[in-house]
């Protein structure tokens, strides 16, 4: 009789992924996992000591994914705005993972590398060691609820995002003139929140670094 095949923590990482594409954080669970693997939940936690650790794996696999072949170019704004681009878009391609890298911080390669570029853009700039901290977490908190909006939308099947878009028009243009005058008043021009989604983010991820640019002391 031959023993259950011994999985490796690659071939783990791929299926957890998979399941994460399909379902969504809630749902997933490591039995499930392992049922898909055709083995238990404690051959798994071998690998992982936990549900948090596993998911946390996979978050900094999608980073790490999201640097290969990346070559620091250009001016600090360049080249934190090639990396946020590059980290929407891996997200973008599995958007139920972005929930799951918003929600689990991960201490993994992926991660540090993404650190490590954003911090030396930032020394680059001209910035001030000492602001230097507090800056990164505010443009990180601002990408990761960016990438997470937009993950939403993405992951949403066509009829809830034609559900979304009814909703969207009764509020809006079907809007009490008496009891909400400006929205009436804007609201043919108001966009959905799914609309000119590329624009919309290089747009603010712009507006952050200049505010970051204006704090840099002059010589």
């Amino acid at each position: 009789m031959t023993g259950r095949r011994r999985w490796s923590t690659e071939e783990i990482l791929d299926t957890a992924a998979e399941l994460l594409r399909t379902g969504d954080v809630e749902s997933f669970s490591v039995r499930r996992l392992a049922q898909v693997l055709g083995t238990d939940s404690s051959s798994l936690y071998r690998h992982f000591r936990s549900k948090t650790e596993l998911l946390r794996a996979v978050a900094d696999r999608v980073l790490a994914a999201a640097l290969e072949g990346h070559r620091a170019e250009g001016d600090w704004k360049q080249r934190i705005t090639a990396l946020a681009l590059r980290v929407r878009g891996a997200f973008g391609q599995q958007p139920q993972l972005a929930t799951v890298w918003g929600r689990y911080a991960s201490g993994g390669v992926g991660s540090r590398r993404v650190l490590e570029e954003v911090l030396q853009a930032l020394r680059a700039s001209g910035l001030p060691d000492e602001e230097i901290p507090a800056r990164y977490h505010r443009l990180a908190v601002l990408l990761a609820a960016l990438v997470a909006s937009e993950a939403g939308i993405a992951a949403g099947t066509a009829r809830e995002h034609e559900q979304g878009m009814e909703h969207f028009r009764v509020a809006v243009l079907g809007a009490d003139p008496e009891q909400f005058p400006a929205l009436a008043h804007f609201a043919r021009d108001i966009r959905p929140l799914g609309a000119e989604r590329d624009a919309a983010f290089e747009e603010i991820l712009a507006a952050h670094l200049a505010g970051i640019e204006a704090a840099i002391p002059r010589a």
